[in-house]
């Protein structure tokens, strides 16, 4: 009963501390140059580690579509199979687990020792606001490039996913994409942007919520940093499943409301 508790605590400081940053950004100035530093800085220090995952997150779809295509002589469907699967489910959800214990562990410790260095209390005691100072940058920054490190990551998914199709089953580049059109939709490369933009949302708060709200000195940080990888890879299954069954339930009523 009491960790059930605690974890609901947990869920509620953080939707409060969430609520603290939108208000923050609503009525009060945002500093654009600090926002585009952080943009920045994630983009570049997380690309390479985002761009290798979102390979190999295609080449393994294709291996393992390859194997089941094969037995019943649908080879050239192979590039539309894998690259639907990558888009719609597998490769935000893997690139996410990436990038949370990239940049969300990074941005806690980060976070976590300016505060137990009473850093942030020093930003406080100037009259400025740390939320609007410290926090609202990296939220921001942290949105916007993990949106576009995981777009960047399915993207190369798709390379990683033609070269084995290639090496792997004698797929061809053009026929490895002949027929992703019939398959990959507009709705499926929307999905996978919705679950991009989504994970990258929970990422930010958990991370900068949790860095923000560090005790304990240096013990504090890293139970900060362990608190940020497991919550944010639990809260990213969850949200998956929830976007999964909302954009199933919107889809089927719009098919249903069709003449």
């Amino acid at each position: 009963m009491s960790m059930i508790t605690s974890f609901l605590d947990q869920v509620g400081a953080t939707l409060l501390f969430l609520q603290k940053i939108l208000r923050t950004m609503m009525f009060k100035k945002l500093k654009a140059h600090e926002i585009f530093e952080q943009i920045w800085k994630v983009t570049v220090d997380s690309f390479p580690t985002t761009a290798m995952a979102g390979f190999f997150v295609g080449a393994i779809m294709t291996v393992q579509f390859a194997m089941q295509v094969k037995e019943f002589g649908a080879l050239g469907y192979l590039g539309a199979l894998a690259t639907s699967a990558t888009f719609r489910e597998v490769g935000p959800l893997l690139i996410a687990f990436m990038l949370s214990g990239k940049v969300g562990a990074f941005t806690s410790a980060e976070l976590g020792t300016m505060k137990v260095t009473e850093q942030i209390d020093a930003v406080r005691c100037l009259g400025a606001d740390p939320i609007q100072e410290i926090i609202v940058p990296r939220f921001v920054g942290i949105i916007v490039s993990s949106f576009f490190l995981l777009a960047a990551g399915l993207m190369m998914s798709v390379f990683g996913g033609m070269l084995l199709g290639e090496l792997f089953a004698g797929v061809n580049y053009e026929e490895y994409l002949r027929h992703v059109p019939l398959i990959v939709s507009p709705v499926s490369i929307l999905s996978g942007l919705v679950k991009c933009g989504t994970f990258a949302v929970v990422l930010a708060t958990i991370c900068t919520y949790q860095g923000y709200s560090t005790t304990g000195g240096a013990k504090g940080v890293g139970r900060a940093v362990v608190a940020t990888a497991v919550t944010t890879m639990i809260c990213i299954v969850v949200m998956d499943w929830m976007t999964s069954f909302i954009g199933d339930v919107i889809l089927t009523m719009v098919r249903g409301f069709r003449p």
